[in-house]
């Protein structure tokens, strides 16, 4: 009898080193993946939301204008040949103006 309490002593503490490996791996799935997509999904809700008419945009697609309108959901692009509507969400990121060095 003293011989399956030992087997059970030692089973139970690899079922508890088992536990905290996947706590371990849960933490460092959340921290290297989880959070950093939620702070890129955080930063594009926020540029989507500070765009405004006359902001000089580039699209996931890479087209490159200048915004002319803009709509709850869409936003009128003008390129240098005519305009297309786009999806906000589709906005990748806003071009900044560089002023000449002089």
């Amino acid at each position: 009898m003293i011989v399956f309490f030992a087997q059970d002593a030692e089973a139970t503490g690899s079922g508890i080193s088992s536990l905290y490996l996947f706590l371990l791996l849960g933490v460092a799935f959340y921290f290297l993946l989880i959070r950093p997509q939620r702070r890129r999904a955080a930063k594009q809700q926020e540029l989507i939301a500070s765009i405004a008419v006359g902001d000089q945009v580039r699209t996931v697609g890479g087209l490159r204008g200048t915004i002319e309108s803009l709509d709850d959901d869409s936003a009128l692009l003008r390129l240098a040949e005519g305009s297309v509507e786009i999806e906000r969400r589709a906005i990748a990121s806003r071009i900044e103006q560089s002023t000449p060095e002089e």
